[in-house]
């Protein structure tokens, strides 16, 4: 009997060249029907452009939708005999809570144990950026930047650690100001060796030394 073969990963291959179904005087049209719901005059000279801009904003916050890994990676994965942990750490994320669409603001840590191919470092943070440029959740969007990863390399194991403040909880809701949300997504051998977490977990810890 033949064992059941594991899944393969297939890149992502939304392209720029994507047509939206809605068009954008409809979302405008859309925005002035909120504002007029806010009790606002939209046709006042401080919001007459507002439906404009905050479309603009929206497909800007948004516009991971529009790209693919394929894009992003541009062929820039390369062969090296390697087997010592790549880190990139505090790479800057500007996210949107997918309950409310407000801001998640936080830092990614990624790292990975190469097993012959190593990627451009750059490249991690558009993975990381492309995802958090969507509607999210931040367990989602920690997972899907280790499964990224993970899937495009075969490496020995991924590491990703997100800590980001909602502001859904900041500015509304239980209004707690200075609260972290911290996710975490361990693959391969960063879940399997606790000695290679805990060495991640230790170089994502402290103060960089280089600022």
């Amino acid at each position: 009997m033949t064992a059941p073969s594991m899944p393969t990963f297939v890149p992502e291959t939304i392209t720029t060249e994507v047509q939206p179904i809605v068009s954008e005087a409809e979302m405008q049209a859309a925005v002035r029907i909120l504002l007029l719901g806010m009790g606002e005059d939209p046709d006042r000279e401080g919001l007459r452009d507002t439906p404009k801009r905050m479309v603009k904003a929206l497909k800007f916050l948004t516009s991971g939708y529009q790209q693919s890994l394929d894009e992003l990676l541009n062929g820039a994965i390369f062969p090296e005999d390697l087997d010592e942990m790549v880190l990139v750490r505090d790479i800057d994320l500007f996210s949107s809570c997918e309950h409310h669409i407000w801001p998640i603001i936080g830092k990614a840590h990624v790292a990975y144990i190469p097993n012959g191919k190593v990627i451009g470092l750059s490249k991690i943070a558009r993975i990381c950026e492309m995802y958090a440029r969507r509607l999210q959740v931040q367990e989602r969007l920690t997972a899907q930047i280790a499964d990224a990863l993970q899937g495009l390399l075969k490496p020995q194991g991924v590491a990703v650690v997100v800590e980001a403040s909602h502001m859904c909880m900041v500015m509304r809701g239980v209004q707690k100001p200075g609260s972290w949300t911290s996710t975490s997504a361990m693959r391969g051998v960063f879940s399997s060796d606790a000695r290679t977490r805990q060495e991640f977990f230790n170089l994502v810890s402290h103060s960089p030394a280089v600022r």
